[in-house]
């Protein structure tokens, strides 16, 4: 069994990203050199990150440009209005997902991908 432990986000306006995650999402960033290492929370099993600057896609051995992260939010509706007022984008609405909940999918302001989801909280 695998268990995701790091994840990596790639900004060009690491002030402006810092600011979009912290305000959306709550998390806590601290720089550690050339990167900043992203806090996601204290709960366990958790998983925790660092902020970039953009690399060549041929040098993370993908060929996506990046990754998609998954968030658990509280209230969808509440997290959307966030990303829109923080800059980023909300590219797939809300739609009901049977045994998972509300989902959508949005961008921070560089154009990273993520999707929330609001848990249903009575699953089939």
């Amino acid at each position: 069994m695998a268990r995701p432990v790091h994840f990596e986000i790639y900004a060009n306006d690491f002030v402006r990203m810092r600011t979009f995650y912290e305000s959306v999402f709550g998390w806590s960033f601290v720089q550690q050199g050339e990167r900043w290492a992203i806090r996601t929370g204290t709960a366990d099993p958790g998983i925790d990150g660092s902020m970039l600057e953009p690399v060549d896609s041929s040098t993370r051995g993908d060929s996506s440009g990046g990754l998609m992260l998954r968030m658990r939010v509280d209230d969808i509706d509440e997290a959307s209005r966030a990303v829109e007022n923080h800059g980023g984008l909300i590219t797939v609405p809300t739609i009901p997902v049977p045994d998972i909940g509300l989902f959508s999918i949005g961008t921070d302001p560089d154009g990273n991908y993520f999707q929330m989801v609001q848990e249903d909280p009575y699953p089939a």
